[in-house]
């Protein structure tokens, strides 16, 4: 599978891309928006990065707890539930005068929800396609994330002016009930992946068996690290320009999409792996000029150009898929995307109390060199390691022989 067209001839590709769009967009739209309504009743850059960043901390309890339901439900339930919890969720947060705490433990609830979204999507997607097209197709949803992103931040920014931070709160609810729709009367009832119920023991179980590699160690490491201390720089947007924090997420949201369109569609197999080291350290390196506070049109060029260095993690992608059975496929992927939420999590709050002391650009700064530095060690981990692994299974190797 190497064409557009080809992708989405795809039965189920069409209604699956369009869930997660719609889904993109009522996360884009309500996290703008919650994140100006704490930032302008709080004045605090630390509580307003974790307004918008902080469930991705909660995704950590998702990870080691309830993972194994990414394999064990079915797909079409649990798409359609977990949109309407959201849609429930954002209308109470649109609430007036809803007391802060009671405003982050929504937040934490809806991480450990999302968790196990991530892997129940990319695991669909990786049953909808062949073992050729994953690439392609997850190229084409981070594509969707980037447009999705473009115009929630845009229009998102747009209605927090124009309608309140409240009320674009409601119209995130409604995307999420939309996409709630989509999801049940566009996608076929598909049986699980994996036999058994979903459980703790379970989900700790087949973590294990993910960790146990050497080579996957080192994947997950890169996607998890220089990735999330990034988006700590991205999360101080709002504080750094208020008045212009949508304008900067739509550029990066823009340099993502060229990113991800240049891996997926046009960069050879050869060169995939080569790749990955470069686009991390290009992901990190503009925001160390942060520390100037660089005027908004170079801030705007900058925040695209190192988002391009997104692209890393798609093609890291790709070799964790080549390293992993394919009856755990769902909760390898939702490990992926949890752990890198759960770090971009941390990042905030990191990039948040940085930027309490010292200055927005000054901690984009932090944040982005200390992102390099782990890149660095990394690739030189990769680049020691001589001998075979002999950690884990091998690509493909069913779990029992684990």
């Amino acid at each position: 599978m190497h064409t557009y067209r080809e992708l989405f001839r795809a039965p189920q590709f069409g209604p699956l891309f369009a869930t997660s769009a719609v889904q993109v967009a009522g996360s884009t739209t309500s996290g703008l928006a919650l994140s100006t309504l704490v930032y302008a009743a709080t004045d605090s850059p630390l509580l307003a990065a974790l307004s918008m960043f902080g469930s991705s901390l909660a995704q950590v309890i998702g990870a080691t707890v309830l993972m194994s339901a990414a394999d064990r439900l079915p797909p079409r339930a649990a798409m359609t539930g977990m949109a309407l919890a959201f849609g429930l969720a954002t209308v109470v947060l649109a609430i007036p005068g809803l007391p802060l705490p009671i405003v982050f433990a929504i937040i934490l609830m809806e991480g450990v929800v999302a968790a196990v979204g991530g892997g129940v999507r990319y695991g669909l997607l990786n049953e909808v396609l062949p073992k050729d097209g994953y690439l392609l197709g997850r190229s084409v949803l981070n594509m969707c994330v980037g447009l999705m992103q473009i115009g929630g931040f845009a229009v998102g920014g747009l209605l927090v002016t124009t309608l309140s931070a409240r009320g674009t709160l409601l119209v995130a609810a409604a995307l999420y009930l939309t996409g709630a729709t989509v999801a049940r009367f566009g996608l076929v009832r598909r049986p699980p992946r994996a036999a058994g119920r979903p459980s703790v023991a379970e989900t700790w179980r087949t973590n294990a068996v993910l960790w146990s590699s050497r080579s996957r160690r080192r994947v997950y490491l890169a996607l998890w690290v220089p990735n999330g201390l990034v988006v700590g720089c991205e999360s101080l947007f709002v504080p750094y320009a208020p008045e212009h924090a949508g304008l900067l997420f739509a550029c990066a949201a823009l340099g993502m999409l060229v990113g991800d369109t240049a891996a997926g569609r046009f960069v050879a197999p050869h060169w995939r792996g080569r790749l990955a080291t470069p686009m991390l350290l290009l992901l990190a390196a503009p925001y160390l000029l942060f520390a100037t506070r660089p005027a908004l049109p170079l801030a705007f060029a900058l925040a695209a150009l190192a988002s391009v260095g997104f692209s890393a993690s798609l093609l890291l992608q790709e070799r964790l898929m080549a390293l992993t059975p394919d009856e755990i496929t769902g909760q390898a992927l939702g490990l992926h995307s949890s752990g890198m939420l759960t770090m971009q999590g941390v990042a905030a709050s990191l990039a948040g109390a940085v930027a309490q002391w010292t200055s927005p650009g000054t901690a984009m700064t932090v944040m982005a060199g200390a992102s390099l530095a782990v890149t660095l060690a990394l690739a030189a981990a990769g680049r020691r390691a001589a001998t075979p692994d002999n950690g884990g299974p091998g690509p493909r190797q069913s779990v029992s022989a684990a």
